[in-house]
């Protein structure tokens, strides 16, 4: 008897974070946590983002093994150094944009406002809460989509075997809690090297700090949030018990 092939989710998501996520010393520039959770079609995934993102690479860099990392290019420095002429650094980001925008993703995320959360009396660690909200954000995304019992992995990059045995024992706890109330979450974790010029991580990675500034300074210019603004997932699915999970507290 042949073993059983257990089916997977036609979707994948891709996770990352901007800004620190401990309350110890927070950055008054900075004061959020961002966590965001980008899903795609895996078809989308291995036939548009993939060759458009290696295609700007080729163009620009000459070769696709450079890693498109926000504070770099957003620093000009390392293989951005080339951004610092106006000129180049223009055609560079509209092209950038332009493929965020055209291709079809779903994006979910939550935006923890350290300095509030750290008022409560016993303030949960912000990266935990980042990741139950996100987490039923994705599983509502799933339910509307009528995708049920397939397995679906969620990639993160690697920080470190305590902070990722950390993730991956909280995640646990989650399902757990979920199986507990009813709801079965289909969900895996993956992590990947920093080093793997993971494509969709860079992607996530792209997406997270816009997200934020859009908290932090609505009014100033932020055309890569305006371009992927209409990708996130509707708000009244993140709520929950009250809550409001793109936002904490």
């Amino acid at each position: 008897m042949e073993p059983m092939i257990e089916e997977f989710s036609e979707y994948i998501v891709f996770v990352d974070e901007s800004g620190d996520h401990g309350l110890m010393t927070i950055d008054p520039h900075y004061p959020i946590f961002v966590l965001v959770f980008c899903i795609l079609k895996k078809a989308d995934y291995i036939g548009i983002l993939t060759p458009r993102l290696q295609s700007l690479k080729m163009k620009h860099f000459g070769h696709d093994a450079v890693i498109l990392h926000e504070h770099a290019l957003r620093k000009g420095t390392e293989d951005f150094s080339f951004l610092n002429s106006s000129d180049k650094k223009e055609h560079f980001m509209t092209e950038l944009t332009q493929i965020i925008g055209e291709v079809t993703f779903h994006l979910g995320c939550v935006v923890i406002r350290k300095n509030e959360l750290k008022e409560n009396e016993n303030p949960e660690n912000p990266y935990h809460l980042a990741l139950e909200a996100g987490l039923i954000q994705v599983d509502s995304f799933l339910s509307n989509e009528g995708v049920v019992g397939q397995k679906m992995h969620l990639l993160f990059e690697k920080r470190g075997k305590n902070e990722d045995g950390e993730l991956k024992s909280e995640f646990r706890r989650l399902c757990e809690k979920n199986r507990d109330e009813g709801r079965v979450y289909p969900f895996d974790v993956v992590f990947v090297d920093k080093k793997a010029n993971h494509l969709g991580l860079q992607l996530a990675d792209l997406l997270a700090r816009p997200i934020g500034l859009s908290i932090l300074r609505p009014d100033q210019p932020n055309r890569t949030y305006e371009v992927m603004e209409k990708k996130l997932l509707p708000h009244l699915l993140a709520k929950q018990d009250g809550r409001d999970l793109r936002c904490f507290p």
